[in-house]
């Protein structure tokens, strides 16, 4: 859609617009006027050797300079308009046929009544702009005249010296009025004046060496024969559609890589980015006076709008014809540009047609923007929900430790910390009671009064359905300190509040757990808090603190922490035993899993039963999990290079699945090892597989999506092992060694075993059952379908360095042991 409107006020150019431009105007007029009447002083010579008399030579100059002036063509110089007319033709012919000194004079009259004309014809109200350039032309003029009359002389009007004067004089009036226009753009634009001067006369040039070429010509005709002026007129017709096409072609590739230039700059982030870009765009490409865009949103319509430089306040921005386009991208209207053009004359197909293409690129530009806006805001959302409880709008476990971890590790290490853990009492009976709205609104107010009691510095969050946390950065004599706060909490809790039309009073548990900053995370200080509150409800105490009597063995566990750390700075303490899985029938290994070992400088070995309760409570797990991941990825890169291609299997606890990073450290294990993501099995329990925690579901999704494979371990043990398997997508089920023990004697063993792999048959899973020790078990499985199996029946735990030999003799005593189980019968 394109609609044309024309403005105009009393300023439509350069002129006028600024003070040093009408200072200038001022002292060409006053110039101008004394040439004149500087000229019209001169004696008028008699009609000797000139083709008319004085008067009628006058006149004649008067009238070419008329014609030259209506005949001539304007362009657009940014927002303003450029004359270039046949002044140069006229000023030969009228030295010629007029006295010099009446040039001058002859020249203000005629240019002075054709512009007044053009203004009658076009509607042109700019008084002062005439002036300037009839001024301006005049002044031209009588430096044309007076260097011509000096280099000519006397000499006879068919002289070979007047040619030369006369080029002479047409270049000086070129200066002249060169000169004028360059430093008028200058004043008013504040433009480089190279770039002002290289393009008025890349336009001026070859029109005014055309125009001398032309005067010179029709001085001989007009001396010599007549007749030939009327070969002039296609002549000139031709001329003036070559200046036309000249000055066509310039303005259009300007205007077309200004238009390059402009869309690059375009694409932004942000509407005010594009639209500032899209404005100053529209300026540069189409030399326009003011540009404005609507740009319309779901919400209404913003407008933005820039002027032209030097024309900033000025209402003459708004002058000239105007042209709108209507923006539109897939059927929906992003809004409308609006180009004020000045006077270089109404808009033709080109320019329409420009202002279509750049409206369009805008328009595009417009919408990447507001699509990119969009995509910004539900990252930021979707950041906060991930860090925010959704019902209270206070932190999360995850946004607890994200900004308490760094706050606690930029303490002194000595400075003693704390955490409070407030458990709502009786918020079932609250939920039974007043519904499930009911207990929302409680939780919400809780958390509302929490906020409002936490001290600067302190943290809140919501760490569980009726658990808040608060963290305490700054204690004052430490856990005395800190159990008075915890009972003035108790106390302002306590106060009642109204839910649903019913006065209650919330009572909380409140859990302490107090540690020093260096020492102890965010993590380590809710687990403390969490063993107080549970031995709280215990005792029946509204607080509870946590004791480190209350960890199993906890002295022991501390020291032997303390250990563990030495152990990773040695190569040969931490150590993995690896057991084949294989082929139930052919003994062919399927796989290998890894069992860690710690091999103590004083205990000796000790078994992952004895060590790993301790490291995943500690804040060691992760660089044990790295440890672990490193040995188990090592080997099998050993036997993988040995011609043995099967996937190695890892435990992984229960809390590296709470860990966000879990992910990247494994894939930057897999890294390091070059070993592809399907050569690496974690397994996890069913109390993890069927956790109600988002983080565990978004830590497991992106381990299988980046290629590894989740095997759910002790299957059946649990009491949900059929909603492990269909809530939490596994590769593998691995049968609990329990039921195989009793498989033989018990047919409910038997049947449960039969179950798990019809399940895992039905759904795409490996399965394998573990803990064979006994041919007789091994038959009893191959009986019921049981694909895969481990255990000590084929080979025990060893060493990394000796399972490429084990590999190696199962998978070449396969067929032996296909030919030996069917032999003995048992396989049925």
């Amino acid at each position: 859609m394109r609609t044309v409107r024309n403005w105009r006020t009393s300023a439509t150019s350069a002129v006028g617009r600024s003070r040093p431009v009408r200072i200038l105007t001022a002292v060409v007029v006053i110039a101008a006027a004394a040439a004149v009447i500087l000229g019209a002083l001169q004696p008028v010579p008699t009609a000797d050797g000139r083709p008319l008399s004085p008067i009628n030579g006058v006149c004649v100059a008067a009238i070419l300079a008329a014609i030259a002036q209506l005949a001539g063509l304007r362009f657009r110089l940014g927002p303003d308009a450029v004359s270039v007319s046949w002044a140069e033709a006229a000023v030969v012919v009228g030295f010629v046929v007029a006295p010099a000194g009446w040039l001058p004079a002859a020249t203000l009259a005629g240019t002075g009544a054709a512009w007044l004309l053009l203004a009658w014809l076009t509607g042109l109200r700019n008084i002062a702009e005439i002036v300037h350039l009839v001024a301006s032309m005049t002044l031209g003029v009588a430096g044309a005249a007076l260097v011509t009359s000096l280099l000519a002389g006397d000499v006879p009007v068919l002289s070979p010296r007047l040619p030369l004067a006369l080029i002479a004089g047409a270049g000086t009036y070129l200066v002249i009025t060169f000169g004028l226009v360059v430093l008028t753009l200058m004043l008013h634009r504040d433009a480089q004046p190279g770039q002002v001067a290289a393009r008025v006369l890349y336009a001026k040039l070859p029109m005014s060496i055309g125009n001398v070429i032309v005067g010179v010509a029709a001085v001989y005709a007009l001396i010599r024969e007549p007749l030939w002026l009327l070969a002039f007129g296609p002549v000139l017709w031709l001329l003036h559609r070559t200046y036309r096409f000249h000055l066509r072609a310039a303005e259009e590739r300007r205007m077309w890589e200004a238009f390059a230039a402009a869309t690059a700059r375009l694409p932004g982030a942000g509407e005010a980015e594009v639209a500032r870009a899209g404005l100053r765009g529209a300026l540069d490409v189409f030399g326009a006076q003011r540009a404005e865009l609507e740009v319309s949103t779901g919400h209404g319509h913003r407008r933005y709008a820039q002027d032209g430089p030097g024309l900033e306040g000025h209402a003459a921005t708004r002058s000239g014809p105007a042209v709108t386009r209507t923006m539109v991208v897939a059927g929906r209207q992003v809004g409308e540009l609006t180009v004020w053009l000045g006077d270089a004359g109404l808009p033709g197909p080109r320019d329409e047609a420009a202002i279509a293409a750049y409206g369009e690129a805008l328009a595009g530009a417009l919408h990447d923007a507001a699509a990119h806006q969009r995509i910004t805001e539900l990252d930021a959302h979707a950041v906060h929900e991930r860090l925010h409880d959704p019902l209270t709008g206070l932190g999360n476990r995850i946004a607890l430790a994200g900004e308490g971890d760094p706050m606690l590790r930029s303490l002194d290490r000595g400075r003693q910390v704390a955490l409070l853990l407030l458990d709502i009492v009786g918020f079932r009976e609250i939920n039974s009671t007043l519904g499930h709205d009911g207990g929302d609104e409680v939780l919400r107010l809780t958390g509302a009064r929490i906020s409002t009691l936490a001290r600067e510095s302190e943290l809140v969050a919501r760490t569980g359905d009726d658990e808040f946390a608060l963290l305490l950065p700054v204690t004052t004599l430490a856990l005395p300190g800190t159990l008075r706060r915890a009972r003035e909490l108790v106390e302002q809790l306590r106060l009642p509040l109204e839910v649903a039309g019913v006065r209650l009073s919330v009572e909380v548990t409140v859990g302490v757990g107090v540690g020093a900053a260096g020492e102890t995370g965010v993590g380590e200080l809710l687990r403390r808090a969490s063993i107080a509150v549970g031995r709280a409800r215990e005792l029946g105490l509204t607080i509870g603190t946590y004791d480190s009597g209350q960890d199993v063995s906890s002295t022991d566990r501390l020291a032997l922490l303390a250990d563990l750390q030495d152990a990773f700075a040695a190569d040969d303490q931490i150590l993995l035993h690896l057991q084949p899985e294989v082929d139930l029938v052919t003994a062919a290994p399927t796989g290998v899993e890894a069992l860690v070992r710690w091999r103590h400088p004083r205990r000796g070995y000790l078994s992952p039963a004895e060590f790993l309760p301790a490291v995943e409570r500690s804040e060691l797990l992760i660089p044990f999990t790295r440890r672990v991941l490193d040995l188990a990825l090592a080997a099998a890169a050993d036997w993988t290079a040995n011609g043995i291609h099967v996937p190695v299997s890892v435990n992984v606890s229960a809390r590296s699945l709470t860990d966000p990073t879990f992910p990247a450290q494994v894939t930057e294990a897999l890294r390091r090892h070059r070993t592809p993501p399907s050569r690496l099995v974690l397994e996890i329990t069913e109390s993890v597989a069927v956790s109600e925690q988002e983080i565990v579901d978004e830590v497991l999704a992106r381990l299988r999506s980046s290629g590894v494979q989740v095997s759910l371990d002790d299957f059946g043990t649990g009491f949900s092992s059929l909603a492990s398997v269909t809530r939490m997508p596994v590769d593998e089920i691995k049968i609990d060694r329990s039921f195989v023990d009793e498989m033989i004697d018990s047919a409910a063993a038997g049947a449960v075993v039969r179950a798990a792999v019809e399940l895992g048959v039905r759904l795409g899973l490996r399965v394998v059952a573990e803990g064979i020790e006994t041919i007789e078990q091994r038959a009893a499985l191959i009986a019921l379908g049981c694909p895969a199996a481990q255990g000590y029946h084929f080979c025990r735990p060893m060493p990394a360095d000796k399972i490429v030999q084990a590999l190696t003799q199962l998978a070449r005593s396969a067929p032996a042991n296909v030919t030996q189980l069917r032999a003995d019968g048992s396989a049925g």
